[in-house]
């Protein structure tokens, strides 16, 4: 597809797994460390809201970040996502595996990326989504790129649009 149109309201509704990079996808893909070393994240509090209402719907959402960090996994248990994995290798046996736990298909799954790490995971899901600011190389293969950047609401866009396709309101 290679699109900024979000897709049919009916792919939409097939999906029952959101899965999320974090560094680039739930932030803007800045490090931010203070003199001591600590590590500082910012997370767009709309990204956060949309997130909460799509497990209302019914749709879970995981986490698979490269990364290990504090910050993400305080900001993941305040939303309260059960599903993450940070510090992950290889992204694509941490999406088999929670696949695997909760029983989803990956043709049922939606996966955002921006960055090459994120293409085995992107690949594996039925629906492949960039953020606005991803690399050419992961905005030539989704099939839909949103219209806001990583850590700017890209992850709001996205969940509003699964939150209206499974209330059939498209």
């Amino acid at each position: 597809m290679n699109s900024s149109r979000t897709p049919s309201a009916e792919k939409l509704s097939r999906i029952r797994l959101l899965v999320l990079d974090v560094d680039g996808v739930l932030t803007d893909g800045q490090l931010h460390y203070d003199a001591q070393g600590h590590e500082a994240k910012v997370f767009h509090v709309h990204d956060g809201y949309g997130i909460k209402q799509l497990m209302r719907a019914g749709i879970k959402v995981a986490v698979i970040s490269g990364r290990h960090s504090t910050a993400v996994a305080t900001r993941m248990t305040e939303l309260g996502i059960e599903h993450v994995r940070l510090g992950q290798d290889t992204k694509s046996e941490a999406f088999a595996e929670i696949t695997a736990q909760l029983g989803i298909p990956p043709e049922a799954v939606a996966c955002v990326g921006d960055d090459e790490p994120d293409l085995p995971i992107m690949q594996a899901a039925g629906l492949s989504i960039a953020v606005a600011n991803a690399q050419p190389a992961i905005l030539s293969y989704a099939d839909w790129h949103t219209i806001l950047g990583g850590g700017y609401g890209a992850v709001r866009e996205v969940c509003d649009a699964l939150i209206a396709a499974q209330s059939g309101h498209r």
